[in-house]
């Protein structure tokens, strides 16, 4: 498991028992070989945009980018056989580090992703209680409204009926007990991701008294383009942070 790991300060010793924020994006392997291979390096250059989490930097947030949330499924198991175990168990590893080196506050790391990293958030702060808030932009929620496959999952429905249910968050909503931001592209039109997932995943967290904010952007797709839904987007996603991670 890898992950970069970006500090907030030049003084070391102001990087203690932080708040975090941790940025991933899941991915299935069919081996644990496959999955164990470097697709990174070291000295490539950081890309700071409208999309790069290192904005949190300087609000005083450790940002734990990248961080690796294998799903590997070995022989005739497949990946998402075990899709919610494994990625808890990846995001503890990724705290358990985290805590371990000091830089972290374990009551104070947030969780989030953009498409498929939005579908590991909710799903996260479904079946664990390692994060204190969740931010998902753009993501499915209720695999039933992909009942044909998604990512690398090549089984439909209804030759695997119960790895879509565990593995969609609006069936356990009920479950989902802290603060989740959903941003979504009011005109989004990837296949995966109709703005109705995130429509009806805030209906039913609403509807069990979670904690949940939905954002539309008027006109936007999957990713967002205009420089007035970037900077609102933006601004939501720290009040977010600063009301329910630093607790400001």
């Amino acid at each position: 498991l890898t992950g970069t790991l970006y500090l907030p300060y030049i003084e070391e010793a102001k990087n203690k028992n932080l708040p975090v924020i941790m940025w991933a994006y899941p991915r299935e392997f069919k081996s644990a070989d496959a999955a164990g291979q470097i697709d990174d390096s070291p000295y490539r250059f950081d890309r700071i945009n409208h999309w790069s989490t290192l904005i949190w930097l300087t609000q005083g947030y450790v940002v734990l980018d990248d961080p690796k949330m294998p799903i590997i499924g070995e022989g005739d198991e497949e990946p998402n056989d075990t899709y919610v175990e494994q990625l808890v168990m990846s995001a503890k590893a990724a705290i358990d580090t985290l805590v371990a080196m000091a830089v972290a506050n374990p009551d104070k790391i947030a969780i989030g992703g953009h498409s498929y990293g939005a579908f590991m958030t909710a799903n996260l702060l479904a079946h664990s209680d390692l994060f204190a808030a969740g931010i998902a932009r753009s993501g499915a929620y209720n695999r039933t409204l992909t009942p044909f496959g998604f990512q690398a999952e090549q089984r439909t429905f209804w030759e695997a009926p119960n790895v879509y249910f565990a593995m969609s968050p609006f069936m356990h909503a009920d479950k989902i007990t802290e603060p989740i931001l959903l941003i979504h592209g009011e005109a989004d039109n990837n296949s995966g991701t109709f703005p109705i997932q995130s429509e009806r995943f805030y209906h039913a967290l609403k509807g069990h008294g979670a904690t949940v904010r939905l954002v539309m952007l008027p006109h936007e797709s999957h990713g967002y383009r205009a420089r007035e839904s970037v900077l609102h987007m933006l601004w939501e996603m720290n009040e977010w942070l600063e009301k329910y991670v630093k607790g400001n």
